[in-house]
């Protein structure tokens, strides 16, 4: 295998027969760089939907109320729906089974100062568990807990942009941060993957924020989590019915679409998942189509070159050469033209995906990119197909006898 002649007499064999070497290399390349674009452009499509709604767990559901558009039950059109707490115990309480985490919201714009520095940030007060709804990472202090809840202790827990605007360089955890008049101690720092605008957030106790800030028991929004252990038709049909049992709860017709309006992550992930399932089903029998092609165009260039080197193959047997050297050094020489072809093929396939990945952005397409051992996998699968296809006719031309081999044309 590592014999100097024989790799000598490989490249020489390259090196005289440059069209055939170069033939059967563009179709090796071609396959792989067409298969890794495709997949890269699948991959990154799942990319998008994915870092959509990083910041939010996937089987949340969102509640907020406005007013109905329809008169109901003798009540006219036009009257505000306003949810309170105890919708929120109704919620957690008669859906206990159907809920992983529940949480209340109250929002306010409020001026931030600390000393010298001062800035504008939502204020939203929330129960303890909107930490695992939001997907909030508290990497310093802690988070709104229970006891804060019943005390409506002045604690607030603020974003990384926070603490950077106000506090430089140094660490906010224990200090007094004045919101609007109000001082507050923060007891938390957190950091949220949906980005900048979510890391501008100061969270507080919800108790806290009703009694200081309109001194009773509104909330603006409810979020949960539903069973995690639901599919997808589950959680949608859960979804259906809490909708449907809260308009009762406010006698609201069950065709008002603007009084009580719940969004159900799990329609949407339903969507997405069979948008990209088919999407997949698509780029791999495109990929796969392209693969194939790839198969027999090597094929039938190993083929040929066999049948091109028939003559080669009776010199090398009137030299004393056996069979098995003369397959050898043929199978040897397809997959060292198959590896470096493929590996070229995957290169300008990565390049191209990097070069185009800003402009890609634009399509809804992020970070496209392509597993390496999908590639190789393919690859190899393009080596074996050559393999194969140059083995069978060598084994075959390697038994004829040299004076056969000769007169060949």
């Amino acid at each position: 295998m590592f014999d100097i002649d024989l790799w000598r007499e490989i490249f020489q064999s390259i090196n005289k027969n440059r069209t055939r070497s170069l033939l059967s290399g563009f179709t090796v390349t071609f396959a792989i760089l067409l298969f890794t674009i495709l997949f890269g452009l699948a991959n990154g499509l799942n990319n998008t939907f994915s870092k959509t709604f990083v910041d939010e767990a996937s089987n949340a559901i969102f509640i907020r109320t406005g007013k109905t558009s329809k008169a109901h039950k003798g009540l006219q059109a036009g009257r505000r729906i306003q949810l309170k707490n105890q919708d929120f115990v109704y919620i957690k309480e008669d859906f206990d089974s159907e809920t992983e985490y529940i949480a209340s919201k109250v929002f306010k714009n409020i001026t931030a100062s600390y000393k010298n520095k001062k800035n504008n940030y939502s204020l939203i007060a929330v129960n303890p568990d909107n930490q695992y709804v939001e997907k909030s990472k508290v990497y310093s202090g802690r988070y709104v807990n229970q006891l804060d809840i019943d005390n409506q202790t002045k604690v607030i827990v603020i974003g990384r942009l926070v603490e950077d605007e106000l506090f430089s360089r140094t660490s906010a955890l224990g200090k007094n941060i004045n919101l609007s008049g109000i001082s507050y101690k923060v007891v938390g720092v957190f950091s949220d993957d949906g980005g900048d605008d979510e890391e501008r957030i100061i969270y507080m106790p919800l108790s806290t924020a009703q009694q200081i800030y309109g001194n009773n028991d509104y909330v603006d929004q409810i979020n949960l989590t539903y069973n995690p252990d639901f599919d997808y038709n589950q959680a949608i049909d859960f979804g259906l019915d809490l909708e449907k049992k809260l308009k009762n709860r406010f006698n609201v017709a069950s065709n008002d679409q603007r009084a009580i309006r719940i969004f159900n992550r799990a329609m949407q992930n339903k969507g997405i998942n069979q948008m990209t399932s088919v999407l997949g089903i698509l780029i791999l029998i495109i990929g796969m189509g392209t693969l194939i092609a790839g198969v027999i165009g090597i094929s039938n260039i190993m083929i040929f070159i066999v049948k091109e080197r028939t003559k080669e193959i009776g010199i090398r047997k009137a030299l004393g050469a056996s069979p098995k050297s003369i397959v050898f050094i043929i199978l040897i020489e397809s997959i060292l033209i198959t590896t470096l072809a493929g590996y070229l093929g995957l290169l300008v396939g990565v390049g191209v995906l990097e070069w185009a990945s800003p402009v890609l952005k634009t399509y809804f397409i992020t970070d496209p990119s392509v597993s390496k051992s999908l590639v190789i996998s393919a690859t190899l699968t393009l080596i074996g197909a050559g393999t194969l296809a140059g083995y069978l006719p060598a084994k075959k031309a390697s038994k004829i006898k040299p004076i056969v081999a000769l007169r060949d044309d």
